[in-house]
């Protein structure tokens, strides 16, 4: 895609199949991430506090120049800095198949399992599947500018979704109504809550705002935090956490593709600009939990219309805008013409491509099959296990044996992945780095520091930026440029 670096961050849900458990999914986070580091030796660990919820040794950066840590005790990782989507693609299942093969020489198969979904039916919990896009300082960053990109964020859902069954509770979650600031729970008081059998969204529930600094408990249409992560003089890091995680390929690819190409759109001022939704927070839930599958948006201007004719003005203005530009671009184009023609129709002509429309077609084939209801606790756990990362367990898995499911990449390049950055970006260079320090043999683990190294540790890390003992600080802070050849001669020099 043109002048885009794209990022994606996954939190996997950890499932204990035992009744009563001898450790907790935290205890077996733990066991995998030491594994990879210490065993595997994929990548160094972090020698310096990244944070007050990040010590040393929480998490380090891997051959493939992704990192993997712990985030609140569940394992997370974060994809390298990739310019193309079939890149990103690579890299996002490589993530994958590293913990399942952690998961698989642990001895752990049978124990547990690796859930790469957002929702945790029994607590109600949630956790995150974030995207990242590199655009420019000159994007309008405000609400006006911002607009357009909350009215596609909204109705994308519809191909975007990974699905879920059920609903979760009412959040808890403070919101600004005029000058007041009130608690969301109570716009709903007195409301009648009923049985939802089947959303196209795991995040939906949990988004109670439209522009927020914050990741947690008060998450976001539009993740406002200004950490570019790069030259904060040329670049801005659109940082988004309201979409699913995805296990088909396809639907990842035009996720980020759509995405990147409506940024290009309001970064030169050519998005469609007479959208504004109304509530956009109850929107996207309400799209989600619509049950007919209409999907009708009411505008500002007071006007109703489908979230598949707003997702068609935002297509339509790419494709006079962009057709032609690249020929990743001209698959997004014509992918998202696609998908948009056949959700008018029969949702089974998505499987295989749009998630929640597969999942959708399993549990419907399924309750047909047993003559279950919606309610039935069976139909959660599949819900599960259309997620599972384990290949001959996990249903998304099952459907791509039947050849149901078209492939962006392929297994050799998703096995290069695992150990190799994109060499068109940052990642290479931050590669070379990882490369090097293994090289150089077995560095103390972060407990066994002596004192003076725990203030000067052998090596920190960070994305736009590294240090080696002795050496002066590298910084990287154009992800566009690769820095190997540079990288390597500052670790040569003495």
């Amino acid at each position: 895609m043109l002048n885009r670096i794209f990022g994606l961050e996954t939190e996997y849900g950890l499932l204990v199949n035992q009744d009563r458990p001898d450790h907790t999914p935290t205890w077996f986070a733990h066991q995998i991430r030491d594994h990879l580091f210490q065993s595997q030796r994929r990548g160094v660990l972090d020698l310096h506090h990244r944070g007050h919820d990040e010590p040393p040794g929480n998490g380090g950066f891997l051959t493939n120049a992704g990192r993997m840590y712990l985030d609140m005790g569940h394992l997370e990782y974060a994809s390298p800095e990739c310019q193309s989507l079939v890149d990103l693609v690579a890299v996002d299942r490589a993530g994958d198949q590293v913990l399942q093969q952690a998961i698989e020489e642990l001895g752990f198969g049978e124990t547990i399992s690796l859930i790469k979904n957002n929702i945790d039916h029994e607590t109600d919990a949630t956790f995150g599947s974030h995207e990242n896009y590199l655009v420019t300082r000159r994007f309008p960053f405000s609400r006006r500018g911002l607009s357009p990109l909350v009215t596609f964020l909204v109705t994308r859902q519809i191909f975007t979704g990974s699905g879920r069954v059920g609903a979760a509770s009412p959040q808890d979650a403070w919101i600004q109504m005029d000058r007041l600031i009130i608690p969301r729970a109570a716009l709903h008081q007195g409301s009648p809550q009923t049985m939802i059998p089947f959303q196209i969204s795991q995040r939906a529930d949990h988004i109670v705002n439209d522009f927020f600094e914050w990741v947690q408990q008060n998450r976001a249409i539009v993740n406002t935090r200004d950490e570019p992560l790069a030259d904060p003089n040329q670049y801005r890091r659109i940082h988004l956490l309201l979409g699913d995680s995805n296990m088909a390929e396809f639907a990842t690819a035009l996720k980020m593709g759509t995405t990147g190409l409506v940024l290009q759109l309001i970064e030169e001022g050519k998005a469609p600009r007479d959208l504004d939704i109304d509530e956009p927070v109850e929107t996207l839930q309400e799209i989600s939990q619509d049950q007919e599958r209409q999907w009708v948006v009411r505008l500002l201007s007071g006007k109703s219309i489908s979230a598949i004719d707003i997702q068609e003005r935002f297509l339509a203005a790419a494709r006079d805008a962009y057709a032609g530009q690249d020929e990743e671009t001209d698959w997004v184009l014509a992918q998202w013409e696609a998908v948009l023609t056949d959700l008018r129709g029969d949702y089974t002509k998505l499987v295989g491509r749009v998630d929640w429309a597969s999942k959708l077609w399993l549990l419907e084939s399924f309750r047909e099959a047993e003559h279950l209801e919606w309610h039935d606790p069976t139909l959660k756990s599949l819900d599960l296990e259309y997620h599972n990362l384990r290949p001959d367990r996990g249903l998304y898995f099952g459907l791509l044996e039947e050849g149901r499911v078209p492939r962006m990449t392929t297994d050799k390049a998703i096995a290069l992945a695992t150990e190799h950055p994109p060499r068109n970006t940052r990642a290479f260079g931050r590669g070379e780095l990882i490369r090097h320090l293994l090289a150089a043999g077995p560095i103390a683990e972060p407990g066994d520091a002596a004192p003076d190294e725990r203030y000067f540790p052998a090596y920190v890390i960070n994305w736009s930026i590294f240090q080696v003992r002795g050496r002066t600080p590298f910084p990287m802070p154009d992800p566009f440029k690769t820095y190997a050849q540079e990288v390597r001669s500052h670790l040569q020099s003495v």
